[in-house]
Formats: structure tokens, C-alpha cells, sequence
């Protein structure tokens, strides 16, 4: 619903988790299922605070994005909770008829940042390779950049034509002021 009411408000808004680094936001930006709420999660349980997840508002604000933050939580499947905690049902059930469970950031196991950061980067998480060297960071031109992140806004379908360009004209800005990489992992 959130991410509805965003594009419907015109903000842009990323498929993307996001966390707290050095005060600063990084967006861990993919596809469903790629692994962007499971890295902040393991991040946020080594310490590192999570400004949200799955969805990443961003506002352009003096020349600079930033991001807004979220729910003070991070929703995961059963097999990520699993491998985080040793076992399924290790977090609390988001609800009863919903088999995804929640990882609170209420200071206890992990933290919530609730305040606007600015964006210093954006990692692409790739889909998993079996070759040798991975995991590996690559650089992406600002073009291949674009398209990754025109196919990563959240809800692009409700958009009418005057919000795509909008959207797409943000979306350039961005990536000429933020750095945006491909993670790649095994």
C-alpha cells in the first residue's frame, strides 16, 4: 500500500532496501527475491541501522537524494529467517495467515534509523553466479545504470506519461551524483 501511495504522491521510489553508513544511505536495489531485505538484515544485525526496506523514497533536495526512512522493521521469508537465526520461526509472524516474519528494529537485535540521509551509493544486487570470483562489486556505466533503475522504481506501472518522464528525469540525476554498482554474489 505504501509504495502505492508514494507513486501516487509522485515521489520515486526504489525497490530497494536501505541502511545507514557512516551517516550516510546505501540502497540495496533488486529484483523480488534477490536477497535486498535478507543483506539488511545481516547488516543490521552486525550493528549497521536500517533506514528501510523494500521500499526506498527518495527525495531530491539541494542538488542531493535523499532517502526517507521507513517501518521500523524488516520483513523476511521462512529460509532467510532460517539462515539468519538457525531456525523458521526464530522472529515473529508478520500475521497468522502470512507465512513472512519480521525482524523488529527496536534497538533489541537490530536498530532503526528514523532520520532523512543522503544517498552516497546504490549496489544492484545481481542474480547468483557460481563462478569463481565471485562475490564481486562491478562498476556500471551511467547509461546500463538507468536502465537497471528504471526496471527497479517501485510501482513504474501506475505511472502516466508525465510521471515517467518525471520519474526518468530524477532517475538521470541520480545516477550522475551517486555512485551505483553491481554486487554479484555466489
Amino acid at each position: 500500500v505504501m509504495g502505492f501511495v508514494l507513486r501516487r504522491r509522485s515521489i520515486l521510489a526504489l525497490h530497494a532496501s536501505a541502511v545507514c553508513i557512516g551517516g550516510q544511505a546505501v540502497a540495496l536495489c533488486g529484483e523480488s527475491q534477490v536477497g535486498k531485505s535478507t543483506t539488511a538484515a545481516a547488516l543490521a544485525l552486525q550493528g549497521i541501522p536500517v533506514l528501510c526496506e523494500d521500499i526506498t523514497p527518495l527525495v531530491e533536495e539541494d542538488n542531493r537524494f535523499r532517502v526517507e526512512p521507513g517501518y521500523p522493521r524488516v520483513c523476511l521469508w521462512p529460509d532467510a529467517v532460517e539462515k539468519l537465526f538457525g531456525a523458521k520461526d526464530a522472529l515473529p509472524q508478520l500475521t497468522p495467515t502470512w507465512e513472512k516474519f519480521f525482524l523488529p528494529l527496536d534497538g533489541t537485535k537490530a536498530r532503526f534509523d528514523a532520520h532523512r540521509r543522503v544517498m552516497s551509493a546504490v549496489y544492484l544486487l545481481a542474480p547468483r553466479v557460481s563462478e569463481a570470483d565471485a562475490p564481486r562489486i562491478e562498476t556500471i556505466n551511467t547509461r546500463e545504470a538507468l536502465l537497471l533503475l528504471v526496471q527497479n522504481s517501485y510501482m513504474n506501472w501506475l505511472l502516466d506519461r508525465h510521471q515517467r518522464a518525471a520519474e526518468f528525469d530524477a532517475l538521470s540525476k541520480l545516477v550522475t551524483r551517486v555512485p551505483v554498482r553491481r554486487l554479484v554474489l555466489h
